[in-house]
């Protein structure tokens, strides 16, 4: 049956990063509970991990799309699996959280991320996590048209000033060759 043969492949994926997982030093035993309390309250704040939220719903989905094309005959079956599965599997976003928590307070002191947070979770911070990326579009536009004209303005003057250098000496050797007769 197809079904078992993809299952086996999700397994032993699934099992690899288990093995991965609990291979992994811990750095908890260092972080206070404060401090990582601060670290969530910055990636909240910053909305850190908010592109990851996607990652369980793609999955599902392509299984779902994998798995039917497998199996078509099972189609209701293997929706319903995958969804009450992915439900279930929902609640370990908050490993990703803890992760990403020690992630930042490895990085950051606790002061550090109560600044932060106070400043993302502020009026102006939080303009600038709505806004941001139009800012940088526009910056990444007006730094483009400034390339192109550092270039033409650099490839101009160097021309310009090459051919002075070209004009002059071809005057000079000009000068200094012999008349000839």
């Amino acid at each position: 049956m197809k079904i078992v043969k993809g299952s086996r492949r999700l397994g032993a994926l699934a099992g690899a990063l288990a093995l991965l997982a609990v291979s992994q030093p811990s750095f908890a035993q260092d972080i206070s509970d404060s401090h990582l309390s601060a670290a969530r309250t910055a990636i909240s704040a910053l909305g850190a991990t908010a592109e990851f939220d996607v990652i369980l719903p793609q999955a599902a989905q392509a299984l779902k799309t994998e798995l039917i094309q497998k199996n078509p005959d099972m189609q209701a079956d293997i929706i319903s699996v995958v969804d009450q599965t992915a439900l279930s599997l929902a609640a370990r976003r908050g490993d990703l959280e803890r992760e990403a928590g020690l992630a930042y307070a490895r990085v950051f002191s606790e002061a550090q991320l109560n600044e932060i947070a106070a400043f993302y979770e502020s009026e102006t911070g939080k303009k600038l996590i709505s806004d941001g990326a139009i800012v940088m579009r526009e910056v990444y536009r007006a730094a483009e048209i400034w390339q192109n004209g550092v270039a033409r303005d650099l490839a101009q003057q160097v021309a310009a000033e090459l051919q002075k250098r070209f004009d002059s000496n071809a005057n000079a050797e000009g000068e200094a060759a012999p008349a000839q007769q």
